[in-house]
């Protein structure tokens, strides 16, 4: 029975994907402008982000803020590989997801021994460490001409590392079209892993370790071991998604460090749903309509969001999603009660 409820799951996973991934294809067709592409790639970039951030988070309960950390060290090394060495950031770019593999091991030998509050204290301290870091960067690394370069850009972002060449390749209209589908593919790799993690039987140790951890490990499953497999798995695809963000706006600057951001994006996974396939894409979805309309009002904005969350914590703490869920249920017990009826 629970065989049949997962490939069924898996059959509903595949049906909506393909829907979606038609309709991001049709869209930027559609409408064409080049606003609402560049809204939809940085929608495409942040819902990687927040779909990963959902297996480390929501289903294998690891309490991490150190994300955008791991985003911002994909969206680094895959620029300065293409400014100090000349790398197209076509390879760069996946250079960047694998040195945020390696930085997220290092991250998790230092964390995952440790629990609950103590992780999201210890990962959120090495992410305001690196923004230090970069921020004061201050010693000349390299000259050109008469200008003195910092390592990492400093304040002023790390730049003049190039993009996809899609200037060139591509007719003006089109020219927002390539990134667009680089952060479409992307997020279409990372939402296929994270289907794979959630509806596969590794999924379930995940989950044994975060509802009871005691019972899964009298069972043999190690709390290290898998929390770092999935910890560090996850940070490709995080990393990769910081590495075409780089590429999409020509520069890579520790604002993505910023905490009103983490938070932002934190907002979409509970909004979203946490533990759930589908909730990332949903809250990054509705969060970012949202904060499209909040624009007008300035000086509402962040607490319009901020009464959103709380609206959604109180009154719908499974998200978007577990509320969708709910609603198709109710719907077959009423039809399975009403064919009992007859």
């Amino acid at each position: 029975m629970m065989k049949n409820d997962s490939a069924g799951r898996f059959r509903t996973d595949i049906v909506i994907g393909s829907v979606l991934i038609v309709a991001a294809i049709i869209i930027p067709f559609v409408f064409p402008t080049r606003y609402v592409i560049g809204q939809l790639t940085i929608f495409f970039l942040w819902a990687t982000v927040v779909s990963q951030w959902n297996l480390v988070f929501g289903v294998a309960g690891i309490f991490s803020l150190a994300q955008m950390a791991i985003f911002a060290m994909g969206g680094y090394v895959a620029g300065m590989l293409s400014l100090y060495l000349g790398w197209p950031l076509w390879i760069s770019m996946f250079f960047g997801g694998f040195a945020s593999v390696l930085f997220s091991v290092l991250i998790g030998f230092a964390c995952l021994r440790l629990r609950g509050a103590y992780v999201a204290l210890l990962t959120l301290a090495i992410a305001q460490t690196m923004y230090l870091l970069i921020i004061t960067d201050t010693a000349c690394f390299m000259r050109t001409g008469v200008t003195c370069r910092n390592f990492t850009g400093g304040t002023r972002g790390l730049a003049q590392f190039g993009d996809f060449g899609f200037r060139e390749l591509l007719p003006y209209k089109y020219m927002a079209f390539g990134n667009y589908f680089i952060g479409l593919v992307v997020l279409i790799f990372a939402v296929a892993f994270s289907i794979f993690v959630i509806r596969s039987p590794i999924g379930l140790a995940f989950r044994a370790l975060r509802d009871n951890q005691t019972c899964a490990e009298v069972r043999g499953i190690s709390k290290f071991k898998y929390q770092l497999l999935i910890f560090s798995s996850s940070a490709f695809f995080t990393g990769l998604a910081g590495a075409v963000y780089a590429g999409h706006f020509r520069v890579m600057g520790a604002n993505t460090l910023y905490l009103n951001l983490l938070l932002f994006l934190l907002s979409m996974l509970i909004i979203g749903g946490v533990g759930r396939v589908w909730g990332p894409i949903l809250g990054a979805a509705a969060l970012m309509l949202v904060d499209e309309v909040l624009k007008e009002f300035v000086n509402w904005r962040l607490a319009g969001l901020g009464l959103i969350l709380v609206v959604f914590i109180v009154l719908l703490p499974k998200g978007l999603a577990g509320y969708i869920e709910d609603i198709f249920q109710r719907g077959r017990k009423n039809k399975a009660t009403v064919g009992q009826d007859e």
